[in-house]
């Protein structure tokens, strides 16, 4: 007789607890920029008073400007106050900075890697943090392969067959500026480091929403089965900003948001939206099937606008304000076409998507801040009610990402009463309100399982590499060929006509958000 075949469930990792991070040095290179203060040490507060932090642990802030230790962390006490989700503990406060030290030097000086080493040789023996360090690299990437070079050279980096101690790196986008830069930057860094040492950020990934879309999907089969082309129509992800560059006029004169958004965010949700289940919940195994999507991708057609458009906002209102437009801003050139606007048709040749449109768009000076992945469903095939003049809405599920975390679910119901009434109806599920806390925020995720070298979360580089593949000759075609007048949007709206027009040209809209 047979023996039954027992199921394993491959994510029945997902309901373990949080994997214990290892005792280390925290060490942050360019510690005195924006980031660190509005969202890194913020992050290590909120792990700290959550008892999420290892028992032994130091943070190393590494930056250019002079300062003492007790002035860096009277820098980042009001950065916690201002910035941190949970406010201020005094107590919790007093304890975390007792290990918050400041370390001045030049990225390229070799003195300062020799003091650091040794700083961090005397921290390891008086915290017991066994030599274990992780590297942040909060700086430009130009600085990347200098830096992770003279870690190498002054012996902070292991190699990975070393056991009884770590090193790993956490490196912040952009990850190169187009597909041969990427190529090039990676090629320096496998120089001295193991791709399992190389933790690449994206802060998405980190949401508690877009880690809830594999346990939506392959936890529910109810959907799961309908997660094809045969019921799926399209598929919309929008990441949609009311703010517009502030004061990054610099950065977004080089960068753009088909790099700053588009290249890296946005396909870091498609792919974990149209991935095949990974044979198990390991991180190469997940990882494995993003790439795979990611490779899927149609190049985009030669007459490039068929598929993407690019726009920029001009002067307009924002919240009943009037706000300046893109080109007004400080640091920007006056005739600048950098885009502030991307929106682009995507399609997956496999089995699962061909034939289902991706819409994708991400914008500044929209209307409002979201960002949502909208499912759309389609009609079915003989309903009874359109010959009636009934008119039935499509099923659309909707995965908000930012803000009000949630799910929602529209679907079409009979209104109370004598008469045969149709109308949408919405079943929504909030984080907040049903959890009762408000999800962590994304780095404390992050920071948290690089400590755990847990790599799940973090994009690899073939992933990356493919994704600049597909957008580089966008971006050469954008560079040759000067925007005409149609390209500026007036701030508010959501965004150029030929976003409109993309859809419009497959008999549909985008959804009102």
């Amino acid at each position: 007789m047979t023996e039954p075949v027992e199921f394993v469930n491959p994510f029945e990792d997902l309901s373990r607890s949080t994997k214990t991070p290892d005792s280390c040095l925290l060490v942050i290179f360019g510690a005195t920029g924006d980031l660190t203060a509005r969202k890194l040490i913020p992050a290590i507060y909120n792990l700290s008073k959550e008892g999420q932090l290892p028992s032994h642990f130091a943070c190393v802030a590494f930056a250019r400007r002079k300062k003492t230790h007790e002035q860096f962390r009277e820098e980042m006490k009001e950065a916690i106050e201002k910035f941190s989700r949970s406010g201020i503990d005094d107590n919790v406060w007093k304890s975390l900075s007792d290990h918050i030290y400041y370390h001045c030097s030049e990225f390229h000086e070799d003195e300062g890697y020799e003091s650091l080493q040794k700083f961090l040789h005397q921290l390891d023996n008086q915290l017991g943090t066994r030599g274990n360090h992780l590297y942040y690299l909060s700086t430009q990437p130009s600085f990347f392969p200098l830096i992770i070079e003279k870690l190498h050279k002054h012996k902070l980096i292991y190699p990975v067959t070393q056991k009884d101690k770590w090193s790993r790196i956490i490196i912040e986008k952009p990850f190169g500026h187009d597909y041969q830069s990427a190529v090039n930057l990676q090629k320096e860094i496998a120089k001295y480091l193991d791709e399992s040492q190389i933790f690449r950020i994206d802060h998405y990934l980190g949401k508690e929403t877009v880690q809830n879309i594999l346990v939506f999907r392959f936890t529910n089969p109810i959907f799961e089965a309908s997660w094809n082309n045969r019921h799926i129509d399209n598929i919309q992800i929008s990441v949609s900003e009311e703010q517009g560059i502030g004061t990054r006029g610099r950065f977004w004169e080089e960068a753009g948001m088909l790099r700053d958004i588009v290249q890296n965010h946005m396909m870091q949700l498609l792919s974990l939206v149209a991935m095949e289940p990974p044979i198990n919940f390991l991180a190469n195994s997940i990882r494995d099937e993003k790439v795979k999507v990611i490779q899927s991708i149609r190049p985009f057609p030669k007459n490039i606008e068929q598929g993407i458009v690019r726009g920029q906002y001009g002067k307009g209102f924002i919240d009943g304000k009037e706000v300046i437009g893109y080109r007004e801003e400080e640091n920007v050139d006056k005739n600048s076409d950098v885009e502030t606007f991307v929106a682009a048709k995507i399609y997956i040749d496999n089995w699962r998507w061909a034939g289902v449109p991706f819409y994708l768009r991400a914008g500044k000076r929209l209307p409002i801040r979201t960002t949502e992945i909208a499912i759309s469903f389609k009609d079915a095939p003989n309903y009874l009610f359109k010959k009636d003049g009934y008119n039935i809405e499509s099923n659309v599920l909707v995965i908000r990402i930012q803000p009000d975390e949630g799910i929602s679910l529209r679907m079409n119901c009979k209104v109370p009463g004598l008469a045969q009434t149709i109308q949408p109806v919405k079943m929504s599920f909030h984080y907040s309100s049903y959890f009762g806390s408000t999800p962590p925020e994304a780095y404390e995720r992050l920071i948290c399982d690089c400590m755990a070298g847990d790599s799940t979360l973090f994009a690899r580089a073939d992933e990356l590499l493919a994704s600049w593949k597909l957008f580089t000759p966008v971006l050469e075609y954008w560079q040759n060929k000067k925007a005409d007048s149609s390209f500026i949007y007036p701030s508010g709206t959501w965004g150029p006509d030929s976003s409109d027009e993309i859809l419009h040209k497959d008999g549909k809209k985008w959804r009102l958000i």
